[in-house]
């Protein structure tokens, strides 16, 4: 009796789980709290704190797999209008720390709405090109377009150019899985190249300079080169198997900047070596490949772009946080998925792979 309570306990609360995408995300979470550890240990323990960061994002994700994607497509255009007055609050009255204003107070806490873009955007438009599946046409990729590029230039505005660009990438996923015509892209291709002039005058002087020191940190070593210098560095002593867990002395002699965040693949690089990073990246690579393949079995025109949206936007994290800490692409506030410390990009993310498991679990429930 007893057994067969635990037995049906545990079929129920695991009904709406995809075992592949929960064991992926725990193995990088385990190796991520492994890594803040070795990062934090002799001056600020933080393991606490991210166990609790990444038991709550856990929750979070099973709870939104409980959901149907019906009802997951009924939160987009809420979630969006509210996440879009919000970015307008920001720029009016927004907290400004360190030159950027991306926070809004609210008494007792500061909130920063534009995360909550990130699944938004892609959600809101998810919905729009379900709704018009019937008669899909160019003006609604031009409407799409244009409810993508509000939020993006607000959030861009503060500035947030880290968080501008997962945004922007997420529903621009959207809209290419939704059907968007190859000449379209190749058009906004020649746009974009033609507009990069432009584009560069509208940059911050530090946004500006980080680009520049891109192709050569020696430039300025002590300054925005530092960061590139430095984590380059710690990348290269790894060598093939690594200096060892807590063996790094680039690490623990505080040479890594924002070493348990941003920088955290930089302190895994050097304890781990290529080895380790060889299977990182498999554990990323089978992360978004189970993404993908949920997005082609989807059901619905909404399941299918919003999957692999999810799933490229992973892909986006990790490539632009790997490539910044490895001096391939500028500096920008963009942390490694699941590994680096920080309670609200983890249950964002969390979210994301809780949405996946809600299109995959609900597959054979799910009515056009």
């Amino acid at each position: 009796m007893f057994e067969h309570f635990w037995h049906r306990t545990w079929t129920r609360l695991g009904k709406h789980v995809d075992g592949p995408l929960l064991l992926i995300t725990g193995l990088i979470m385990l190796t991520g709290l492994t890594t803040v550890y070795s990062a934090t240990y002799d001056a600020n323990n933080r393991l606490l704190a991210q166990s609790m960061n990444m038991l709550v994002g856990l929750f979070a994700m099973w709870v939104v797999a409980q959901f149907p994607p019906q009802k997951l497509m009924g939160f987009g255009v809420p979630l969006y209008v509210v996440g879009v007055i919000l970015l307008v609050f920001v720029f009016l009255f927004g907290v400004k720390v360190n030159g950027a204003r991306r926070w809004l107070s609210i008494g007792f806490t500061r909130i920063q709405p534009s995360e909550v873009l990130k699944i938004a955007v892609p959600l809101m438009l998810a919905w729009y090109f379900h709704k018009h599946e019937a008669m899909l046409k160019l003006r609604h990729y031009v409407v799409a377009c244009l409810l993508l590029l509000v939020p993006f230039a607000l959030i861009a505005k503060q500035p947030d150019l880290g968080t501008a660009i997962l945004v922007g990438a997420g529903g621009f996923y959207v809209i290419f899985f939704a059907g968007l015509p190859w000449q379209v892209i190749f058009g906004l291709l020649a746009a974009a190249a033609a507009a990069a002039p432009f584009a560069w005058t509208m940059l911050h002087d530090y946004q500006r300079k980080r680009i520049l020191t891109l192709i050569d940190p020696t430039s300025d070593p002590l300054g925005a080169g530092y960061h590139i210098i430095q984590s380059s560095i710690a990348i290269g002593s790894g060598g093939t198997f690594g200096k060892g867990w807590l063996e790094g002395t680039q690490t623990h002699l505080e040479f890594i900047p924002e070493r348990h965040t941003d920088f955290i693949f930089a302190v895994f690089s050097e304890e781990r070596g290529l080895l380790g990073n060889s299977i990182l990246v498999l554990l990323y690579f089978l992360l978004v490949a189970r993404g993908l393949m949920i997005a082609a079995n989807a059901s619905t025109l909404f399941s299918r772009v919003m999957a692999g949206s999810v799933a490229l936007s992973l892909f986006t994290y990790v490539f632009v946080n790997m490539g910044m800490v490895s001096g391939i692409l500028p500096v920008v506030g963009v942390p490694l998925p699941f590994m680096s410390y920080g309670g609200t990009a983890l249950v964002t993310l969390s979210i994301g792979i809780g949405i996946l498991m809600s299109i995959q679990t609900h597959r054979m429930l799910v009515r056009k």
